[in-house]
């Protein structure tokens, strides 16, 4: 959740690969959006001394798949948003988009899917509509260029959010939205259902708890088992809110005629930090959840989900580092296993033979429900402020009156210093645009605060929570 960028990603599981089980291996994600980074051949060294078995690109970075030629890693890669009606409208650009990105690398670059976008229906525009219907007849493009190489070992896909249903609690009367359900998603499972391919989806339960953190058990979310739900529709008892995610989207399936098409979680994880009014976004947290999700997922035998006992989910982690250039709020940059300069964020076994009580403690943080005051979005401490004089150009730029009160001889323009007047004009954007998706980080340059930032006759604007 998780932005559209280079990773690699770690995936363990089972996947069935033209009828062949494969054993189970430990995965990473090498996100791009971040500073002082590995370099790409150190992140693969690395994924190799974890005993990854599989690597997800989301793009066909041709230095990436070079790299990995002769490794025995499993590899997904990926065709962006932006190509995906080209390939649509013309076989001619789909098996050029093979000839150029699979067939120099493959097999010694061991290309297992092609995803074919990221999320497409989770975007909204005029421009976007037209993508998704050509979503499906894209995929199409890619499987006959494959069939055109004998290539059919690889499959294609396209993963999705949890926004694609319409109704989802309980998992049983799971649906998908009315706007894509027949025009969109019941052609897509019947590609998938054609090919033997998988139907992945990202299913963060971090989102749904934080959005309603005093109605769904937090220990539901982080695999604790000491709380559970029953299904009164389909009578199944649910221990965790993943399992009843993955439900929901089978039931959905099953609806439109595909009662087994495989899932394949191609994102999941939960963030190590975040914004104040963000609540449980923290080591504590994070470490739980995805201590208890690699076990869940290496168990033997089998667990699966209440809907499917025993099928194996194939599942990617999100994320190996920590994307500290990422836009938008504090948790879209903390989903690393580890931080962005390679440090661990916390100890993980990744086979999942490592019990609890073998890991070091970490101190407990107290944000595991909603913060509820007023907030301040203010110029960070040790900014460059020559990038700060030129952020708060652009924010005033914008118009709308959010630097109104900066103007000579009104209340706030004194102390004339590049921090003060970005600092007023960050929160006076943020008071007017969070509720239209504005975030307090403007690039690095801004911090929230709970301390009132305004003096005198000077009132600076603010959210409250």
């Amino acid at each position: 959740m998780p932005t559209f960028s280079l990773n690699f990603v770690l995936l363990f599981s089972l996947i069935c690969i033209s009828g062949a089980e494969i054993s189970s291996k430990i995965g990473i994600n090498y996100g791009q959006l971040g500073s002082n980074l590995p370099p790409p051949s150190l992140a693969i060294e690395m994924i190799k001394s974890m005993k990854a078995g599989r690597v997800k690109l989301y793009d066909a970075n041709h230095e990436i798949l070079r790299l990995l030629s002769g490794t025995n890693l499993q590899v997904s890669i990926m065709i962006p948003n932006n190509e995906i009606s080209d390939i649509a409208n013309n076989q001619t650009r789909s098996d050029e988009w093979i000839l150029n990105n699979v067939v120099p690398f493959y097999p010694d670059t061991m290309i297992r899917f092609i995803l074919v976008g990221n999320e497409v229906l989770s975007y909204a525009s005029d421009r976007d509509r037209h993508v998704w219907t050509d979503l499906v007849p894209a995929m199409r493009r890619v499987w006959q260029s494959l069939k055109a190489q004998n290539l059919q070992i690889i499959r294609v896909g396209t993963p999705v959010a949890m926004d694609v249903l319409e109704t989802s609690f309980p998992p049983s009367i799971g649906t998908f939205r009315s706007d894509i359900r027949r025009t969109v998603v019941a052609p897509l499972l019947e590609f998938l259902n054609e090919t033997r391919s998988f139907f992945f989806v990202d299913a963060y339960p971090y989102f749904p708890w934080s959005a309603n953190p005093m109605d769904i058990n937090l220990d539901f979310a982080l695999f604790n088992g000491n709380f559970e739900q029953i299904d009164r529709g389909s009578g199944l008892v649910y221990t965790n809110l993943l399992d009843e995610m993955l439900d929901s989207l089978i039931f959905a399936m099953a609806k439109l005629g595909y009662p087994d098409i495989r899932l394949v979680i191609s994102e999941t994880g939960w963030p190590t930090t975040g914004d104040i009014e963000q609540p449980g976004a923290n080591l504590l947290n994070a470490a739980m959840y995805n201590r208890n999700l690699v076990k869940r997922i290496m168990a033997k035998p089998t667990i699966g989900t209440p809907a499917r006992p025993g099928v194996v989910i194939p599942t990617f982690i999100f994320a190996l580092f920590d994307e500290n250039q990422k836009s938008g709020p504090g948790t879209e940059r903390h989903w690393g296993l580890l931080s962005s300069d390679g440090s661990p964020n916390y100890d993980i076994d990744l086979t999942g033979r490592k019990s609890s009580v073998e890991y070091d403690p970490i101190p407990v943080v107290e944000n595991n429900v909603p913060f509820r005051g007023r907030l301040w979005c203010v110029a960070a401490r040790g900014v460059d402020l020559m990038e700060l004089g030129a952020a708060v150009t652009d924010v005033c730029n914008g118009g709308d009156g959010i630097c109104e009160e900066l103007t000579p001889g009104r209340e706030c323009y004194e102390p004339v210093s590049v921090h003060w007047h970005a600092s007023y004009a960050f929160s006076s954007y943020w008071a007017r645009f969070r509720s239209q998706g504005g975030s307090c980080y403007f690039n690095g340059l801004a911090e929230e605060t709970t301390i009132d930032p305004s003096s005198g006759l000077c009132r600076f604007p603010s959210v409250i929570f």
